[in-house]
């Protein structure tokens, strides 16, 4: 994965941007975990590139998979994804019900993210 550490406004977070190997398994999850316990950094925003096309299928679970890890490991995850994406199916269905929580957003601008990650929305 390829995470940065990002400091801003006083605060940090992980940035997990386009990988050689997209967001494809368990072990990838755990690896961004892993990288946010690293970095004392509980807050996590992926870019859509870092994302596999088996995320947005709910069939293959590692959408499930991921957010449970996020919560349970107290990540709070932003994903920036463009809209054509999104809007699509059950994984439309999933993020209208997730956008109402407080564990994972997806915006559609890094500006966006980074506010809601850092408290400003």
């Amino acid at each position: 994965m390829d995470c940065e550490f990002i400091e801003k406004e006083g605060q940090g977070y992980i940035l997990c941007r386009k990988p050689d190997q997209p967001l494809r398994t368990e072990r990838d999850v755990l690896d961004l975990v892993s990288a946010c316990m690293e970095h004392n950094s509980y807050k996590l925003l992926l870019q859509e590139e870092a994302l596999s096309a088996g995320f947005y299928n709910l069939r293959t679970g590692l959408a499930g998979t991921a957010l449970q890890k996020f919560i349970n490991y107290h990540i709070k995850a932003a994903a920036v994804i463009r809209t054509e994406v999104t809007a699509q199916g059950r994984f439309r269905e999933l993020l209208a019900e997730l956008n109402k929580g407080r564990d994972f957003r997806v915006f559609g601008s890094r500006d966006e993210a980074e506010s809601w990650l850092l408290g400003g929305i």
